[in-house]
């Protein structure tokens, strides 16, 4: 399944800036790893409409009281990234984990597209 996902060129929404994402893809579908520093659980969305998945996050940095920024790398206050998903995988048993800024997503293969065994009978 080489085409599990495809990396679908964004058409940018206003103020998104796209997360780097890593794609491992295994016999039992397919693991994305995105790096989103600073975005707490409560302001990350993930949608899955069709074939389309999108991750999206808004940036929460809060600075301590009495201070102010003088410089920022990320200039953009939000992330945003769509993927075209293969049919091949199983769209309704999406997992999704959020550690230290690093959202995990497993998505597995559909039952038609799971390995299997056929056994083999004596005629």
């Amino acid at each position: 399944m080489s085409n599990a996902i495809d990396k679908t060129p964004d058409t940018p929404a206003p103020a998104g800036l796209p997360p780097p994402v890593n794609v491992v893809e295994d016999a039992h579908g397919i693991t994305l790893h995105a790096d989103l520093p600073g975005v707490p659980k409560d302001k990350l969305s993930l949608q899955v409409d069709g074939d389309k998945l999108t991750i999206e996050g808004e940036l929460s940095l809060p600075l301590p009281e009495g201070m102010a920024s003088l410089h920022a790398d990320l200039s953009l206050p939000r992330y945003r990234r769509v993927f075209t998903l293969s049919k091949e995988l199983d769209t309704e048993k999406v997992a999704a984990e959020l550690v230290n800024g690093v959202l995990t997503l497993r998505i597995p293969k559909a039952a038609h597209a799971q390995p299997r065994k056929i056994e083999i009978q004596i005629a």
